[in-house]
């Protein structure tokens, strides 16, 4: 486990400010005992729950080629057949993961080969269950054409929280397994496009892990 590139000026930050209040905390109030305690305990969960978000776990992936793996930690909270309307403009599968506050917020790719299509969008903060926040919210859109020829689309989609969404591929470049894309700052969704047909091995309110749990399969 270690800590995430994302959060090292964040918890630094947060360092600087949470060491100044516990100073002071224990300059003014340590003498009065309960109360020194009563107002130590939210700097120490809130300074706490702050590296927890940007946690790193150490994970390798070995499923198949044929297999795609889930970009995020999150529930499953949408498989439906949708119109795609920025890229394929035609029918696909939608399978979205949202993620809460203590997910892990590192994002993988979903599968191996080059990025067709990289784009961002800036946009609205509803919360990330709202229908519109797919394409109205702010957000990224990726698509990787794997080797087999078939193409997957990933949105990185902003929530109410949400406000800084990071992304690292470039068209043209090649993705391999176990590769970080991006990563959404504190809580979101991200939304899957597949061809009709995949095999969708998700189900609604499965809990996933990024990088780990397969949710779809090519056909």
């Amino acid at each position: 486990m270690t800590i995430h590139k994302e959060g090292y000026t964040i918890i630094a930050t947060a360092s600087l400010i949470i060491g100044g209040l516990v100073f002071a905390d224990y300059y003014f109030l340590y003498h009065t005992g309960i109360f020194f305690w009563l107002a130590l305990l939210p700097l120490v969960v809130f300074y706490y729950l702050i590296v927890q978000f940007f946690r790193l776990p150490s994970r390798s992936n070995a499923s198949s080629s044929n297999e795609l793996v889930a970009p995020c930690d999150g529930k499953v909270v949408v498989i439906e057949e949708v119109e795609e309307p920025e890229y394929f403009k035609d029918k696909r599968i939608q399978v979205s993961i949202f993620m809460s506050p203590l997910n892990v917020h590192a994002n993988w790719v979903p599968c191996e080969g080059e990025v067709t299509y990289a784009k961002y969008h800036a946009g609205l903060y509803l919360v990330a269950w709202h229908p519109k926040s797919s394409t109205e919210n702010e957000r990224t859109s990726i698509v990787i054409k794997h080797t087999n020829g078939q193409e997957v689309l990933f949105r990185q989609v902003a929530g109410a929280v949400a406000r800084r969404i990071v992304y690292y591929v470039k068209p043209g470049q090649q993705v391999s397994r176990n590769e970080q894309f991006g990563f959404i700052k504190f809580g979101s969704r991200v939304d899957l496009y597949f061809p009709l047909g995949t095999d969708i091995k998700a189900k609604i309110g499965d809990v996933t892990k990024g990088n780990e749990t397969v949710i779809a399969a090519w056909k």
